[in-house]
């Protein structure tokens, strides 16, 4: 009886290690991502990273939550290569309601293997512009936007999606809801939150991937690495700009003040900082160039009497120079005119100020030391044959005089010779030597 019934035990055991389902136990964790803010290097090394990390770990799967008016078309396109290369599928989420995804942002988003938005977000005005939001002039237009609308629409083809409405976005800025999106098969799917999205996506087949296979329960957030915060603010171009105004005026103040040392070591740290973001930018060496020969030129002003023609050369290459700091075709984002005005106006009339000042000091009489003795007047204290004792600044000196002058007559130095001050008698306005009353 004992056998039978450890028999029958091990029999249930088994049937019940067989009612498992494989399923469950294989489904993969689903890694979520929020990529916000303009489209920067910043943004496109993080969504990288973070798709190799998705892909490397065993994700199921990786959300992208997206909210961004635009940015980069270089940064934009590196991160729809990194969609395309991912092996497992990637999902653009535009969300939390009010999100947008404008500009770059509508080719990232049709990248996607899923493209899902949630209610109260809108896509569209992919037409490329300049940093203060203008459009490109004419030279350029007519070739940037011809090629975006190529790469747009190659997105759309690829993915199935609306190639009609994708050149659109670029040609006349059109905009759409996310309802719109959905009925013009812009996007896949509406989904009201995270939660709504996972239950979607579980499951769901996706061309030249498989199926999703996820479990709803486990999601791995992926947060930006500090390193990527602090890229993301060097990349952007006023940052960078403001960061070489500062540079650039420390370093001007620390040669007009030598010693100083504070203004100094701030400026070489702000011109480091200035020049790493510029590796991430699209500079012009020529806007660069004119910078660095307005600083001159202000340098110059300080040896120079040029009665003040050299500082405005300076601010003329200053301003053109910070005009053409930037490339903006292609859709680049450059400096805007509401960080550069007020940035150009300080800086400017700080250098104006600083070389003024210092040029006056080299220019005018000292007023302390031998120099400043000399032209000053005094009184003879004890008679001067030669030699003898004069009050000059409250002072006793001894003095030196060719004629011999009584006590209480007025001199004017001449001269200085060690401590003896060489001094002749001073005339008055009606040519007789001055005594003191």
């Amino acid at each position: 009886m004992s056998n039978r019934f450890i028999t029958v035990s091990l029999f249930i055991a088994l049937l019940s290690l067989l009612s498992v389902r494989p399923v469950d136990a294989g489904s993969a964790p689903v890694y979520i991502v929020r990529i916000t803010g303009a489209i920067s290097p910043g943004n496109a090394d993080f969504l990288e990273s973070a798709i190799h990390r998705a892909n490397t770990e065993g994700a199921g799967c990786l959300i992208v939550m997206l909210d961004t008016p635009g940015g980069l078309a270089e940064s934009m396109r590196k991160m729809v290569m990194a969609i395309y290369e991912s092996r497992i599928p990637v999902v653009v989420y535009v969300a939390p309601s009010g999100a947008r995804a404008a500009s770059a942002g509508v080719m990232i988003t049709m990248a996607a293997d899923v493209a899902v938005m949630a209610p109260g977000t809108h896509i569209g005005a992919a037409h490329p512009v300049n940093a203060g939001g203008k459009d490109l002039d004419k030279t350029m237009a007519e070739k940037v936007i011809n090629d975006m609308a190529a790469f747009v629409k190659s997105i759309a083809e690829k993915r199935g999606r609306n190639i009609k409405w994708a050149e659109e976005a670029v040609r006349e800025s059109v905009s759409v809801t996310e309802t719109e999106a959905l009925e013009k098969k812009i996007i896949d799917r509406v989904a009201r939150d995270m939660d709504d999205l996972v239950d979607q996506i579980d499951g769901l087949e996706i061309k030249g991937k498989g199926p999703v296979d996820i479990d709803p329960a486990r999601r791995v957030w992926i947060d930006e690495p500090v390193r990527t915060r602090v890229l993301k603010a060097l990349s952007d171009p006023n940052i960078a700009y403001i960061l070489m105004m500062i540079g650039l005026a420390g370093l001007y103040f620390e040669l007009s003040h030598p010693g100083v040392v504070l203004p100094g070591v701030i400026g070489s740290i702000a011109l480091i900082l200035a020049f790493y973001s510029f590796q991430t930018l699209p500079v012009k060496p020529a806007g660069v160039l004119l910078i660095l020969l307005a600083l001159i030129f202000f340098i110059m002003e300080m040896k120079i009497a040029s009665y003040g023609l050299l500082s405005v050369a300076g601010i003329i290459c200053l301003l053109l120079g910070s005009v053409m700091l930037f490339d903006r075709a292609g859709g680049q984002m450059g400096l805007a005119w509401t960080v550069m005005v007020p940035t150009l106006s300080l800086v400017g009339g700080f250098f104006v100020v600083v070389a003024g000042l210092v040029f006056r000091s080299r220019t005018r009489q000292p007023m302390t030391g031998e120099s400043g003795l000399i032209g000053e007047t005094g009184v003879v204290k004890t008679p001067l044959t030669p030699t003898g004792r004069i009050q000059v600044h409250g002072e006793l000196w001894f003095a030196r005089c060719r004629t011999p002058l009584a006590t209480g007559q007025r001199v004017r130095v001449t001269a200085v010779d060690g401590l003896t001050l060489e001094v002749e008698p001073e005339v008055s306005a009606t040519g007789s030597q001055g005594n003191t009353p």
